[in-house]
């Protein structure tokens, strides 16, 4: 892989597979992630995007607001100089930012939000006060206000 190009890669951090009858040993854990994330970093790997693995019907996923942070926040600080990059039911601009302000991960992977809300970026944009560059073609759209450059 070319030196001068980030790479990146999405990790299941968890398979939320705990130890049972027919898995004595439960599923993929978080500690093996740990681990794999280091040796990933010896191979080159400039960020790991943190996610979870929804895949086994034994699963017992606890669905919340930003219920994989703590994965990327785990493998950030447990893996010398590994960006991370946060997911999971991130849905508004104030909790994305909180992750970022917080050091939690180095950055936010969007989803869902996305396809629920195509303008969530200029909407978040503007709900924390920030400007974001509208695309040209829609810029005579955009409310006027101390955001704008028009």
């Amino acid at each position: 892989w070319p030196e001068d190009r980030p790479l990146f890669v999405r990790l299941s951090v968890t398979d939320w597979v705990a130890p049972c009858d027919s898995v004595p040993g439960g599923g993929w854990t978080e500690e093996e992630s740990v681990e794999l994330a280091k040796r990933l970093k010896s191979e080159g790997v400039d960020l790991i995007d943190c996610s979870t693995s929804g895949s086994s019907p034994m699963q017992q996923i606890p669905l919340a607001p930003g219920y994989q942070v703590r994965f990327a926040e785990d493998i950030r600080h447990q893996v010398k100089g590994m960006l991370t990059a946060a997911v999971g039911l991130i849905t508004d601009a104030k909790q994305a930012n909180d992750v970022l302000e917080q050091s939690r991960a180095d950055m936010v992977f969007l989803g869902r939000v996305l396809l629920r809300d195509p303008n969530f970026v200029l909407n978040a944009a503007a709900s924390l006060g920030v400007f974001a560059q509208y695309p040209h073609q829609y810029e005579r759209g955009r409310n006027k206000s101390k955001l704008t450059f028009v």
